[in-house]
């Protein structure tokens, strides 16, 4: 009996599902290799098509991108881009941190999501303000301290750490504290379009364009009191740490109505492929979390996060640690491959057939997947293969029989690399 790979399986679906030349024989393949320019920056294909770059360039980033190159021969169209690097981002600096931020006119790709990084020293506050939208945060460094209120007047104080995830639906009074000497975490929305005006309410502002009479009245104080508001908006301004401890009458936000999720404390077993690690936040274990799903995802060295799909969303991402390749397919013979590192964001659109590959030999990939959904949602496209009648399988795609047989009718999440 003839046994075949996983890896084998996928390589013949793949290859067969797009036109390609045929592969060289092993024999040339070293050669070819060698011919061809993209590790050197280069446009140049192992068949000596293409040419060098003789005009102006960013040498660094041609050697980061291979693939825009044109290293993928099965990439094909003009496919738009889908990636963004905070890098790229202009940083705004404040007395206690700094912001930068994604929003669709960086990537206009992405429409349901925009994302920032946002920094605070120890002490540090985001003001108190609300959105229109939805905020969805991941302490990554340090620890953040949360406080909120409902429209019912319940509240929530909650320290989080690295891993901790917060969610604020959308017109919720909040604010945010630095309580580690440096403190970092990515904040997300679910608008791509979160500079718009009319998106980001800041108490600072409101108290400062209200008249001083109207003020006293509301508050029950003299007009004077207001005479040391900021006049301009802070965003994030220095402070020291003081007690958490407010009892409100009317309930805390605590069960299903808990802002914090405290993702630190759950064990988080191994994804099927057993290439690392995926855990997803969403309605299911944290039900307030109905506008944002999200998944966080540890993939080893040559990992492969499977061949999919997502039904019901586009999918943003974070990419936090390693480097990565991925390719979308965009149907009607439309696909691109994205070279992917630390501190990029990507999108791919929704029903778009996509993977990610780490590429490293020795370094773990870290990235989080974010939806617009109150769930995290994909399709295998190696278990739809294996749950749809074999003989039709085998006649599409012109593969073997044996080959169907021997797909796993169970997702492989994350494959382990070889």
């Amino acid at each position: 009996m003839r046994f075949f790979s996983y890896a084998a399986v996928v390589g013949a679906i793949t290859g067969l599902a797009t036109a390609r030349p045929s592969e060289p024989s092993k024999h040339l393949r070293p050669l070819l290799e060698k011919r061809q320019q993209f590790p050197q920056g280069q446009p140049i294909d192992a068949q000596g098509n293409g040419g060098p770059i003789l005009g102006g360039t960013n040498k660094e980033l041609d050697l980061q991108n291979p693939d825009n190159l044109g290293a993928q021969a099965t990439d094909n169209g003009m496919v738009p881009n889908f990636k963004w690097s905070f890098s790229d981002s202009k940083n705004r600096i404040f007395p206690g941190g700094w912001l930068r931020e994604q929003v669709v006119t960086d990537l206009p790709a992405s429409r349901d999501i925009a994302g920032a990084q946002l920094h605070l020293n120890k002490g540090a506050l985001r003001e108190l303000h609300w959105h229109r939208v939805t905020e969805w945060a991941y302490v990554y460094q340090g620890r953040v301290r949360v406080a909120a209120v409902d429209e019912d007047g319940k509240n929530q104080v909650a320290d989080l750490q690295v891993g901790d995830i917060w969610y604020f639906p959308k017109g919720q009074a909040h604010t945010l504290q630095g309580l580690d000497d440096q403190n970092e975490f990515l904040l997300a929305f679910d608008d791509g379009d979160f500079d718009a005006t009319g998106t980001t309410f800041g108490v600072d502002d409101w108290i400062t364009h209200t008249p001083r009479s109207i003020l006293a009245k509301n508050f029950g104080v003299n007009e004077s009191v207001f005479d040391t508001v900021p006049s301009k908006e802070p965003v994030v301004s220095s402070g020291t740490i003081g007690s958490a401890n407010v009892d409100s009458p009317n309930g805390m936000l605590e069960g299903n109505s808990s802002y914090v999720y405290k993702l630190s404390q759950v064990d988080v077993p191994r994804a099927p492929g057993g290439g690392g690690t995926l855990a997803k936040v969403d309605s299911r274990n944290f039900p307030i979390a109905t506008r944002i799903a999200a998944a966080i995802v540890t993939l080893e060295p040559k990992g492969l996060r499977e061949l999919h799909w997502h039904p019901n969303a586009e999918e943003w991402l974070y990419f936090h640690k390693g480097q990565a390749r991925a390719t979308v397919f965009l149907g009607g013979g439309l696909a691109r491959t994205f070279d992917l590192r630390a501190g990029d964001t990507g999108v791919f659109p929704e029903n778009s057939g996509h993977y990610i590959e780490n590429i490293s030999e020795t370094e773990q990939l870290v990235w989080i997947e974010l939806y617009k959904s109150d769930r995290v949602a994909d399709v295998s496209l190696t278990q739809w293969l294996a749950l749809t009648p074999p003989d039709i399988v085998a006649s599409v795609l012109k593969i073997p029989r044996s080959v169907v047989d021997q797909l796993k009718k169970e997702k492989q999440v994350l494959i382990a690399g070889k």
